[in-house]
C-alpha cells in the first residue's frame, strides 16, 4: 500500500468534501453517486456507489490504495471489498466531536495533519451556541416511515442554532431503530417547529400535517413546517457544520 494513499475511493460525500477542503482532491479516484458537494467532484470524479450498494468491479478497476466509508449501513460493501484484498476505513461519527475527529484523521491519513487540524479548528470556531432566553421546541424528522428523529450531530446543531430538540434523549442511539418515534410521542412533546430531511426524498408538509392528531401540534397550527435538504444536514462532515447549521439558524430564529 502506498502511504500516504494516492488513490482513494469515497463511498460517502463527507469524506469527499473534506478531502477537497484539505487540498487532497487529487487523491480521489471514485465517489458516491449521491455526491453534490463540491460540485466539481460530481463533474470530475467517477461515481461508483450508492449508499448501501456499490459497483465492486468499478472499484477494483480503479485500483484504490484505500476505500473510505461510513456507518454499519456500508459494512456489507466493505466486507466484499476486504475479501478482494482492498484496504478500507469505516468512519462511524455520530456527533460533532466525531465529525471534527474525522477531519483531523483524514488530514493525518493524507499526510497533511496540520491542514486537518486547521480545518477542524475552523469548523469548531463557527459552533458558538445562539444565546436565547426562549428556545423553541424542535422535532427533526430524518425519515417518515418509520418516523426517525434527529441523529446526534443534528440534535447538537439544533441546540447551537437556538432550539431544543424534543427527542434529544434519543439522539445518541447507535442504530436508527433507537431513534424511532411514534405519532403519540410527537404529539405529547408538542414541537413548535418541525424540520424534516427525508434522506433525499422531498418533504411534503401537507402530508405531515394530515397525520392523525397532528393538526393540534403548535408547529402545524402556526405553519412552521420546514425542510433542510439532506446533503446539508445529514452529511456528517463540513456541510452540516456550515450550511446545515446556517439553515437551522434561519428557521429557528424566524419564530423567536
Amino acid at each position: 500500500m502506498n502511504w500516504p494513499p494516492e488513490r482513494i475511493v469515497c463511498l460517502t460525500e463527507e469524506t469527499t468534501e473534506t478531502l477537497y477542503r484539505l487540498g487532497q482532491q487529487h487523491r480521489i479516484v471514485g465517489i458516491s453517486g449521491y455526491t453534490v458537494r463540491p460540485p466539481e467532484a460530481r463533474r470530475d470524479k467517477p461515481r461508483i456507489s450508492a449508499f448501501t450498494s456499490a459497483d465492486t468491479a468499478k472499484i477494483l478497476a480503479l485500483q484504490p490504495d484505500l476505500v473510505l466509508a461510513f456507518s454499519d449501513m456500508q459494512a456489507d460493501i466493505l466486507a466484499d471489498l476486504a475479501r478482494h484484498g482492498l484496504n478500507i476505513h469505516l468512519f462511524n461519527q455520530r456527533d460533532i466531536a466525531g465529525i471534527l475527529a474525522m477531519i483531523r484523521l483524514l488530514g493525518a491519513i493524507t499526510g497533511v495533519p496540520e491542514r486537518g487540524e486547521a480545518l477542524a479548528r475552523e469548523m469548531a470556531a463557527g459552533l458558538a451556541p445562539v444565546q436565547s432566553a426562549q428556545r423553541p421546541k424542535v422535532y427533526f424528522e430524518e425519515w417518515d416511515e418509520p418516523m426517525i428523529s434527529a441523529i446526534g450531530w443534528v440534535s447538537e446543531l439544533i441546540h447551537i442554532a437556538g432550539g431544543e430538540d424534543v427527542f434529544a434523549d434519543r439522539a445518541q442511539g447507535k442504530a436508527a431503530r433507537e431513534r424511532f418515534v411514534t405519532p403519540d410521542e410527537v404529539i405529547a412533546r408538542a414541537p413548535d417547529i418541525v424540520i424534516a430531511s427525508w434522506c433525499g426524498k422531498k418533504f411534503q408538509p401537507a402530508r405531515f400535517a394530515a397525520r392523525p392528531g397532528f393538526d393540534n401540534l403548535p408547529a402545524v397550527r402556526n405553519k412552521r413546517l420546514h425542510e433542510v435538504k439532506s446533503p446539508l444536514i445529514l452529511q456528517p462532515g463540513p456541510a452540516s457544520l456550515t450550511d446545515g447549521l446556517a439553515a437551522l439558524k434561519r428557521i429557528i430564529s424566524a419564530g423567536c
